[in-house]
């Protein structure tokens, strides 16, 4: 089992994602709990994902960033990727590691 809890920024929305691995090496069940609306709407679309697909813009486009076009009209949300590592480090192709986008406003260059 993996948990992300993201905190998306300027809008406040904070997101928890819990990932259960099951039997099958192709599937990790996902639940989401937000308090963003988008994010609610993209987490009772996507309660099963296959880790293999979620990892590579290769393979195929992930379901979580179809979804997200979808439903999350932000772009730049910071929730997509954070299903993404959960559902990663659920099926053991991650080991779990804090990931972080320091922002600032600078004023010249």
């Amino acid at each position: 089992m993996a948990r992300a809890v993201i905190n998306a920024g300027i809008c406040g929305f904070s997101t928890t994602v819990t990932t259960q691995a099951t039997d099958d090496p192709r599937l990790v069940k996902v639940a989401i709990t937000s308090e963003c609306k988008a994010i609610q709407r993209l987490g009772e679309a996507l309660t099963e994902a296959d880790p293999f697909r979620e990892i590579s813009y290769r393979r195929a486009t992930p379901q979580t960033a179809e979804l997200a076009a979808q439903y999350c009209s932000h772009a730049a949300c910071p929730v997509p990727s954070g299903i993404i590592k959960a559902i990663e480090v659920a099926a053991g192709l991650a080991l779990p590691a804090d990931v972080s986008i320091t922002l600032s406003k600078t004023d010249g260059e």
